[in-house]
């Protein structure tokens, strides 16, 4: 078990070991493992890559993110050109069908709206547009319509825990109310986790995946 003093310096060193991140710029404080970062990036993409940096670190329980996004000149643009830009990115997207995702800038804030019938689809939106120059933050509101009974739902996330993870599916549970899915039980690291919570979305008609598991290292 790592201390809070070793844990602050691994997560400092892999953010200088990202080379997407100006780790001069962004402070972190650790306490009882959950990890803090402060500071301010020059774009919401870096931002997202410092999150990603700190996550890859082992003996990390949680992360507390209070990075604000500053733009230099270079970056600012007008919301409408933000925009105009995201509409037309995500008209290019082929696996989103036509006129499906809604897009609102406000303050360099992008919004996207709609309803789609995948979790990949809702994240291939999400992806398309994070990195437009200009973007202060995203919030992905898009939907997902359900289209199979909770039954099934449940049955396709099961088999794929067993498929991908065989010993960890018997420590994960999974209910599933309507198109919502709940997951408990325990991982050892953020990549179980992560397998976890993507075999849940990988299930057609998963309109919302709650992530109540553990970790335990």
């Amino acid at each position: 078990m790592k201390t809070d003093s070793q844990l602050q310096q691994d997560v400092m060193a892999e953010l200088k070991w990202e080379p997407a991140v100006h780790a001069a710029q962004i402070g972190v404080e650790v306490k009882d493992g959950v990890v803090t970062l402060a500071g301010e990036v020059s774009s919401y993409y870096e931002k997202l890559n410092a999150e990603r940096a700190a996550q890859r670190v082992g003996g990390v329980k949680a992360l507390a993110v209070e990075l604000k996004v500053k733009l230099g000149e270079l970056g600012k643009r007008t919301d409408a050109d933000i925009a105009l830009s995201a509409k037309n990115i995500i008209g290019w997207t082929g696996s989103l069908p036509a006129d499906a995702v809604k897009v609102m800038v406000e303050g360099g804030w992008l919004t996207l709206t709609g309803d789609v019938e995948w979790q990949f689809q809702r994240q291939d939106a999400a992806n398309s547009v994070r990195h437009l120059l200009g973007v202060t933050g995203l919030s992905n509101q898009i939907a997902i319509k359900p289209t199979l009974s909770a039954t099934l739902v449940k049955s396709d996330i099961e088999a794929a825990l067993k498929r991908r993870a065989a010993a960890d599916a018997q420590t994960i549970s999974v209910a599933v109310s309507g198109g919502d899915v709940t997951l408990t039980g325990t991982v050892h690291n953020w990549a179980e986790r992560d397998l976890a919570t993507r075999s849940a979305w990988g299930s057609a008609g998963v309109r919302k995946v709650v992530d109540n598991m553990t970790l335990a290292y």
